[in-house]
């Protein structure tokens, strides 16, 4: 381990329990010792340190489903990923945090590259354009049935639902995107079983990144 942090971010369709399952280990992590960012994408942290993702996060997640071209929505995402990371992610590496984001880069490939067929050339070529090489140290992909997933989402209250509203078609690409990603890129990503109790998904999730830290 050296002295900069770690990004860890959590993937996953809609209904995986990301956000549960990063406050968890956000918590352990912070019992041990570690100092913790969290924070999601888009729109960077829920106080809004990031002014501009912030402000595109309610373009992107909230209206009409039809409301952006798959493209334009690709765009969108980096144009905020840029943001995100230049004035809130790489800030806090350099100072030793832990970061932990719900959504990044992979979401992007699996949401417009495979959901809506943009195609995997077209993401990395913006990827490298916005952000060169940088990527995340570990990828935990959460992935769920797509049935049980919007069930879960479905139940949720709230206005953030645009993407939830795409057909049971989408969803499919975009799972079967996640777990191609991770089959590609075995050392960055760990594909984990969702379904069950949140305490189950939490073990499985510790033993994974035990794998990926030892001694952590």
């Amino acid at each position: 381990m050296t002295a900069r942090g770690r990004f860890v971010t959590f993937e996953g369709g809609e209904g995986a329990g990301k956000s549960t399952q990063i406050e968890r280990l956000a918590q352990r992590l912070r019992t041990a010792g570690f100092r913790v960012r969290v924070t999601r994408e888009p729109g960077g942290p829920k106080d809004g340190a990031v002014e501009a993702a912030a402000s595109l996060r309610k373009l992107l997640v909230e209206g009409d489903p039809a409301r952006w071209s798959p493209r334009a929505e690709a765009l969108l995402n980096y144009a905020q990923r840029v943001e995100h990371v230049n004035r809130f992610v790489l800030p806090a590496l350099v100072a030793g945090d832990w970061v932990l984001c719900d959504r990044f880069a992979d979401s992007t490939m699996a949401y417009q590259g495979y959901g809506h067929g943009l195609g995997a050339p077209l993401v990395r070529a913006l990827h490298r354009a916005s952000l060169g090489a940088f990527k995340p140290d570990f990828t935990l992909v959460l992935d769920i049935p797509v049935a049980t997933g919007l069930a879960r989402a479905g139940a949720r209250a709230g206005v953030e639902t645009r993407f939830e509203r795409y057909p049971t078609e989408f969803h499919e690409r975009v799972r079967r995107g996640f777990r191609a990603i991770a089959r590609a890129e075995p050392k960055r990503c760990a594909l984990i079983d969702a379904r069950g109790a949140a305490d189950t998904v939490e073990a499985r999730i510790a033993k994974a990144l035990a794998k990926r830290f030892p001694g952590l």
